[in-house]
C-alpha cells in the first residue's frame, strides 16, 4: 500500500487535536488547490510530486470549508465527513472521536446468529427514528439491521445508490452523532447494524472527481453509470477502503454490505479489501462482509467474505409463489421445483451454466457452508424495481407466503426480510429520487423504459402509469405503517403476522441458530411439482429436515414418530400451502408415520 510520509494514506479533513485539522486531497490534474472556509478564509495546500495537496493549520471543528481548484472552481470534499447542505455545499470539520459511547466493550455477534432487517432510514424519519423502532425489532427477533446506503446524495430523498460523496453520511437524515447514537442503542439491544455501501460507481450528480482527477477512472471501460472507477490506482483503493474503515472504526457498524461487486472491473480490489479491513478493525470484532454478485463466485465466500446475497433463492421461488417469468425471472421459468431443490442443497442455482442469454454464470457453492448464502422473498430491489412497487402479500396468496417465509426464517440460511414484511405491508416501496430540471426527466423516462420487455408494460401507454421518481408523492406512498401494524389493540391479519414472525424467531433463536455453525447441507430432493424436502446436518449431529409444498395436489410423506417438531404450517383453507421443520438425531432409525401436506394452487 502506498502511503505519502505526511498523508499516511488517508483522504479529507482529520482532526489532529484541538483546533488542529490535516486536510488531504488527491488533484493530479490541479496545479494549485485552496481550502476556503464559508467564512471567507483561504489557505493554499502544499503540492506533493505524486498528486497529492495537503495542508495542516488551526481549524476549529465543525468548520465549513471547500476546495478551491486552480482558482477557478470550488468543490467539496471528496472524502467529506459531513455535508452542510447536500453535495454542493460546504464540507464540514467532523470531530470523530468527540461522540462518548456507551456499549465501550461490544465486539460483534457471530454471524451464525445474524437475523438481518433490512431498511431505509429516510422512510423512517432518519437516525432518531430508527432509533427509536429499535427495541421493537429486538422484542420481534431481529439481531441485525442492515441501513440502505447512507453516502450523501442529491437531494432529500433517494434509495441511497446515487451517492457521491462515500465518506459523510446523509445530512437531511440526521447529524453523524445521531447516526452513532443509533448504532451505540442497537449494541445496547444486543444488535449488529449492517451499511450498504456502493463502491462500484457514483451517482449522476454532484460528482466533481473528473473535473481534477481523470485517473481516477476508466475512460475506455464503460459501466452503466459511466467510465468504470479505475481500481488499479493505489490512490483509488485507498479512497474506498478507507472509507469502509470511518464506517466500520469511527462509527463502530458491525459490518458491511458491498453493492454490485460484479461491477468493480479489478479481480483483485476485493481480496485486499476484505484482508485491509479485517486487519483494520482487530482480531477480537465480529466483522461481517456480504456482497451482492451476479457473478455467483463462490470463491469469495472462501475468502474474507462472510456469505453473498442469494439472488438465485429469491427468484427461484418469487417464479413458484407469482407464476410470474419477465425479464431475469426467465432464468428461472423452466423447472423451478428442482431450481428450489438445488438452491436448498447447494447454495447457487447458477453455478457456471448458461442463462437464456447464453452467458455461463456461477462457480460450484456445494462444499460451502449453508450461511454462506443470504436468503430472502424480498428486499428492497425486488419490490422497488416492480413498476409498482407492489409487495408479495398482494401478488401472491397469503398461505403460500406464509410457507415460504417458514422457508425463510428457519433454513440454516442467513434470513433476511424487508421493512414491513413482518405484517405484511399494504404500503408499497417505489422507486424515488430528487432530482431536477434535466435529469429528473431523464431518469423518469429511463425508469419507465426499463419496463418495455414485462408483459404488463409493454405498451408505452402503460408505462406512462409508472409512477413518476422524482414526485414528492412517490416517496410518501412508500413509508410504511409501523404505528398501525404494531398496534397491541385488538387482532388484525396485519398483527397475525407480526405474531407469526415472531413465533418462527423464537424457534430460530432456541432451535437452529445453536446448532448453526458446522452445519453440513445432506441434499434435497423434488417431491412433486412445487414441493421439496430437504435435510442439513447441524453442527451438533441432529439433522433439520424442511418439507414444503406449493403444489396443487396433497402429498404423502414419511415422518420420523420420534423427532421433534420443530413447527407445522398448514392452512385451513382448501388448497392450502403446508410446510413442516423437524429435527431429529441423524443416527436415529424406527418406524415412520405418514403425515399429508396439503397442496396448493399458486393462483389466487
Amino acid at each position: 500500500m502506498h502511503q505519502h510520509a505526511d498523508l499516511d494514506g488517508r483522504h479529507g479533513a482529520l482532526t489532529l487535536g484541538s483546533n488542529h485539522v490535516r486536510f488531504a486531497l488527491w488533484a493530479p490534474d490541479a496545479q494549485t488547490v485552496s481550502v476556503v472556509t464559508a467564512k471567507g478564509l483561504s489557505m493554499s495546500m502544499l503540492s506533493h510530486s505524486d498528486g497529492w495537496f495537503s495542508l495542516e493549520a488551526q481549524c476549529a471543528v465543525g468548520t465549513h470549508y471547500k476546495y478551491l481548484v486552480d482558482n477557478e472552481f470550488e468543490v467539496p470534499d471528496p472524502a467529506s465527513r459531513f455535508q452542510s447542505n447536500g453535495v454542493h455545499g460546504h464540507s464540514v470539520v467532523v470531530d470523530q472521536d468527540a461522540y462518548n459511547w456507551r456499549c465501550q466493550n461490544w465486539q460483534g455477534r457471530p454471524w451464525t446468529e445474524a437475523i438481518i432487517y433490512e431498511l431505509h432510514v429516510g422512510l423512517m424519519g432518519g437516525y432518531s427514528a430508527v432509533k427509536s423502532s429499535l427495541p421493537r425489532l429486538a422484542d420481534l427477533g431481529v439481531t441485525a439491521i442492515e441501513l440502505m446506503p447512507l453516502a450523501q446524495f442529491p437531494g432529500e430523498r433517494n434509495w441511497g445508490y446515487d451517492g457521491v460523496l462515500p465518506y459523510a453520511p446523509q445530512c437531511s437524515y440526521g447529524r453523524p452523532e445521531e447516526l452513532k447514537s443509533l448504532i451505540d442503542a442497537a449494541h445496547g439491544l444486543g444488535m449488529g447494524v449492517i451499511l450498504d455501501v456502493v463502491y462500484n460507481h457514483f451517482g449522476p450528480d454532484g460528482n466533481f472527481l473528473h473535473t481534477y482527477a481523470k485517473q481516477f477512472f476508466q475512460d475506455d471501460k464503460k459501466t452503466p453509470w459511466g467510465d468504470a472507477i479505475d481500481y488499479s490506482r493505489t490512490e483509488v483503493r485507498d479512497f474506498f477502503i478507507d472509507s469502509a474503515l470511518m464506517w466500520l472504526l469511527d462509527y463502530r457498524f458491525d459490518g458491511l454490505r458491498l453493492d454490485a461487486v460484479h461491477a468493480i472491473d479489478d479481480p483483485t480490489f476485493l481480496e485486499e479489501f476484505s484482508q485491509r479491513v479485517r486487519a483494520g478493525c482487530g482480531e477480537d470484532r465480529e466483522i461481517w462482509l456480504v456482497l451482492e454478485n451476479e457473478n455467483n463466485e463462490a470463491r469469495r465466500l472462501e475468502n474474507g467474505f462472510n456469505a453473498q446475497w442469494n439472488d438465485d433463492g429469491h427468484n427461484t421461488l418469487h417464479v413458484l409463489l407469482t407464476g410470474e417469468t419477465d425479464a431475469y425471472y426467465a432464468n428461472f421459468a423452466s423447472n423451478p421445483t428442482h431450481k428450489l431443490a438445488r438452491m436448498l442443497s447447494e447454495g447457487f442455482v447458477y453455478q457456471g451454466e448458461a442463462t437464456r442469454n447464453g452467458q455461463q454464470r456461477g462457480e460450484p457453492s456445494g462444499h460451502l457452508p449453508p450461511d454462506s448464502f443470504v436468503l430472502f422473498l424480498q428486499n428492497h430491489d425486488q419490490i422497488g424495481n416492480r413498476a409498482m412497487g407492489e409487495r408479495l402479500a398482494h401478488i401472491c396468496p397469503t398461505p403460500a407466503l406464509r410457507a415460504a417465509t417458514v422457508l425463510l426464517l428457519l433454513s440454516p440460511m442467513i434470513p433476511l426480510f424487508f421493512m414491513g414484511d413482518e405484517w405484511a405491508a399494504d404500503e408499497p416501496f417505489l422507486f424515488f429520487t430528487d432530482f431536477h430540471d434535466e435529469l429528473a426527466a431523464k431518469v423518469c423516462e429511463g425508469r419507465r423504459g426499463e419496463f418495455a420487455d414485462f408483459s404488463a408494460f409493454a405498451d408505452e401507454q402503460q408505462r406512462e402509469r409508472i409512477p413518476d421518481p422524482n414526485a414528492l408523492s412517490t416517496f410518501e406512498n412508500s413509508k410504511p405503517a409501523f404505528k398501525d401494524a404494531y398496534q397491541e389493540i385488538g387482532e388484525s391479519a396485519h398483527s397475525d403476522w407480526v405474531s407469526f414472525y415472531r413465533q418462527l424467531l423464537q424457534i430460530r433463536h432456541s432451535d437452529i441458530i445453536p446448532r448453526l455453525h458446522g452445519c453440513k447441507a445432506l441434499g434435497a430432493e423434488v417431491l412433486a411439482d412445487k414441493a421439496v424436502t430437504a435435510r442439513w446436518r447441524m453442527g451438533d449431529g441432529k439433522t433439520l429436515r424442511i418439507d414444503l409444498n406449493l403444489s396443487q395436489m396433497s402429498l404423502g410423506i414419511d415422518v420420523d414418530p420420534t423427532a421433534l417438531l420443530l413447527f407445522f404450517y398448514l392452512s385451513q383453507r382448501r388448497n392450502s400451502a403446508a410446510i413442516s421443520a423437524t429435527l431429529r438425531r441423524i443416527s436415529h432409525s424406527g418406524n415412520m408415520r405418514h403425515r399429508d401436506l396439503a397442496g396448493f394452487h399458486p393462483h389466487p
